[in-house]
């Protein structure tokens, strides 16, 4: 309860505009780039591999998104578990995404979706307990590796 009930820092906006203007794909841990869409690491996964597929344009709701940026999420959704299946072998995904900040999302002017890769197990008591998440691998180490992957 005290992690709902405390205070909230508030937003700045969405940083993945600038993300995506910004031109370097490395540190911005962009490892794909579609017509109309992009794929980009979690900066703070939940799970190693965790990705996140947006849409160029900033939108915060479904029915803002053209026919063309539906398409081409879905296509990415489905391309995402392929190559994490691939490079990091997981049993499992939890896909989806937060409509509103009641609902969970924190960036809700920029719609994304959520592609979290699951292993039995995964998870522990270090994110309640200690407010920390292990990764055994470096965002930097893993973005060459899904980066080349999607190019692929």
């Amino acid at each position: 309860m005290r992690y709902v009930t405390a205070p909230k820092a508030a937003s700045e906006g969405s940083p993945f505009a600038s993300l995506l203007a910004s031109g370097d794909d490395r540190a911005s841990h962009i490892v794909h780039r579609g017509p109309a869409c992009f794929v980009i690491m979690n900066a703070y996964p939940y799970a190693p591999g965790h990705l996140m597929v947006l849409p160029n344009r900033e939108v915060g709701e479904l029915s803002e998104l053209t026919a063309a940026e539906r398409a081409e999420i879905m296509d990415l959704l489905v391309r995402c578990q392929a190559v994490l299946t691939a490079v990091m072998k997981p049993a499992g995904f939890n896909v989806g995404l937060n409509v509103g900040r009641v609902a969970g999302a924190g960036l809700p002017g920029h719609l994304h979706f959520h592609v979290v890769p699951r292993w039995e197990g995964d998870h522990n008591f270090m994110p309640v307990v200690a407010d920390t998440r292990l990764l055994p691998q470096s965002l930097s180490e893993l973005w060459e590796t899904l980066s080349a992957a999607f190019k692929a």
